[in-house]
């Protein structure tokens, strides 16, 4: 049996320009692209798309599946009891795949084996939620901060001891495992240009990550953090805020093996947020502006370099949940001067690509991985079409249908 989604206006995931056509998904995958309708066969799921738009799902470059707040739950703090933490990550994941993600890279958890244990839920089935590669802890040297996440699991310093760290969530089923390199300056004034780790530190964990076969992924706001991610063989670093020419370069020269990813939304919310009277938020203001500029000029040097880069905004904070993820895409038009078909390659084939999976995920192709959006509208003419659910008429993964448009039918 296929599903069969005639009279869309496909955008395949590469920015090429939108074109009409239909699709055909037979057992998880893309079978068929045709120019003209698709004829069904007796028992096939036929859609007609009527003229709306047929995209790849979308894939979240910085999913924090374990940060408590979300558009349907508003949680003042970052601290949840376990057994309302790890419901409250399956609700994420379903809020996730309900706005079009249907699939998710983890920039951190707040628990050691959490992410790992939604997966399995995810890939048997037992719950819905996006595509997954699952994280352990978040890892910071020990710290009296009062967002630790790396408190949660007691842990050595050296070579060694950070070595050990990354065996460990290899071996208890991470496939993704997180370091803050540098500090946050939006939590303690200066730390984002603070190194947490020595570079023999990271260089170790690159080693023992090469062994155990799991990526590695890094916040990185100095210019340092980015340089010895870069050395160290990091999948992903997050912000590069303060990266100079020569980190620049670092990045380029390794452009094949490495992402990198802004995170404008938790900026642009921070800058948006209305705090009760209670919370004194100057500070993290005036941090964000900063880092905007600094990112505003950053980003056409990292593009013009050919360095891929991804959008996710660090939702799941209470000014900025889970669930708006979206609003990233419009971010990047309004600050880094993309358009919006190619923001959606990045969150599409470039996401599939940080997905491990670029050979079979982010793309409207044959053979490929069903992970499809009907969308009511062209979001490659206006983006923010996808931060409204309701514009999602259908959300398929891996060849099912989530979200089943109205005039599904079967053909007799």
């Amino acid at each position: 049996m296929r599903v069969i989604i005639n009279h869309a206006s496909i955008f395949d995931g590469t920015g090429s320009p939108v074109f009409s056509g239909s699709v055909a998904v037979e057992n998880q995958r893309i079978v068929e692209i045709s120019d003209s309708p698709i004829a069904p066969d007796s028992g096939d799921q036929v859609i007609d798309a009527q003229g709306k738009t047929l995209m790849p799902g979308l894939v979240e470059a910085h999913a924090h599946l374990t940060w408590p707040t979300s558009v349907e739950k508003f949680v003042p703090g970052m601290y949840l009891p376990p057994e309302e933490l790890a419901l409250t990550a399956a609700r994420n994941a379903r809020i996730l795949l309900d706005h079009g993600f249907t699939s998710a890279y983890s920039a951190g958890a707040l628990s050691k084996t959490l992410e790992i244990s939604l997966n399995a839920q995810l890939t048997s089935g037992g719950m819905p939620g996006p595509r997954l590669v699952p994280s352990s802890v978040e890892r910071e040297p020990p710290n009296e901060s009062e967002l630790d996440p790396g408190k949660v699991e007691a842990h050595a310093i050296g070579p060694e001891g950070v070595k050990a760290f990354v065996k460990e969530c290899a071996d208890i089923g991470a496939k993704a495992v997180k370091f803050l390199i540098s500090g946050e300056s939006a939590l303690k004034p200066g730390a984002s240009h603070e190194l947490l780790y020595s570079k023999e530190e990271l260089m170790a964990a690159g080693e023992q990550a090469r062994e155990s076969d799991v990526w590695l992924t890094g916040h990185a706001h100095a210019n340092d953090a980015v340089k010895w991610g870069v050395e160290a063989g990091f999948r992903v670093l997050y912000h590069c805020t303060y990266a100079d020419d020569d980190a620049i370069d670092m990045l380029a020269a390794k452009k094949d093996e490495i992402f990198v990813a802004p995170t404008i939304g938790i900026i642009q919310a921070t800058l948006d947020a209305n705090p009760p009277p209670h919370m004194d938020m100057t500070h993290m203001k005036e941090d964000a502006a900063i880092v905007l500029a600094a990112q505003k000029a950053l980003v056409p040097k990292l593009r013009a370099k050919g360095i891929k880069l991804l959008p996710g905004g660090d939702y799941g904070f209470p000014f900025n949940p889970n669930g708006r993820n979206a609003r990233d895409l419009e971010l990047w038009v309004e600050h880094f001067g993309y358009t919006p078909a190619e923001v959606l390659q990045a969150a599409t084939q470039f996401g599939g690509e940080i997905m491990g999976m670029g050979n079979e995920l982010g793309l409207i192709k044959q053979g490929y991985l069903a992970d499809l959006l009907l969308v009511d509208g062209d979001p490659t003419k206006d983006v923010t079409l996808l931060q409204n659910k309701a514009n999602l008429h259908m959300i398929m993964q891996d060849g099912k249908l989530y979200k089943a448009p109205q005039n599904l039918t079967v053909n007799a």
